[in-house]
């Protein structure tokens, strides 16, 4: 049995963010979950430097790591979660987490990058609590 798969509607109804960005970094692609997680509509996004997101202390490594990735048509985080501050649209921090995929012409070269994000604010803070309170309990009975 052969089923077609919508995928705009599929890029549309997941519950990730999926955010394309084009081999200059510019934003392509920014579906649903992006804004709720980011806060920018599709509208505010799109055409623009991933700069919106990228807080401005990442924003060299960042953009160092992406020229290599366009340059070389390789990433070494194809498999890896990442996991990076980030920034709302009203300025306050993120901690998310994604995967990336790269895009290819026909001639093999990269055309664009793909990032699968999940924001994982609420975690990285509940880690730090305990964290912090296993450091405490430790103090306590040193």
């Amino acid at each position: 049995m052969t089923t077609d798969i919508d995928y705009a509607q599929l890029v549309a109804a997941i519950g990730d963010a999926v955010i394309v960005s084009d081999a200059d970094g510019a934003i392509t692609l920014w579906n649903a979950a992006a804004e709720r997680i980011f806060g920018f509509t599709p509208a505010e996004a799109m055409g623009r430097s991933l700069d919106l997101i990228i807080p401005e202390r990442q924003r060299q490594r960042h953009w160092d790591g992406y020229a290599k990735t366009m340059s070389t048509g390789q990433t070494r985080y194809g498999s890896d979660v990442l996991r990076v501050p980030a920034v709302h649209k009203d300025g306050h921090a993120l901690s998310i987490a994604f995967t990336v995929a790269l895009l290819h012409d026909a001639g093999g070269a990269v055309t664009a990058i793909v990032a699968v994000v999940r924001d994982e604010t609420a975690r990285f803070t509940e880690d730090r609590k305990l964290r912090r309170r296993l450091a405490e309990l430790e103090a306590a009975t040193a």
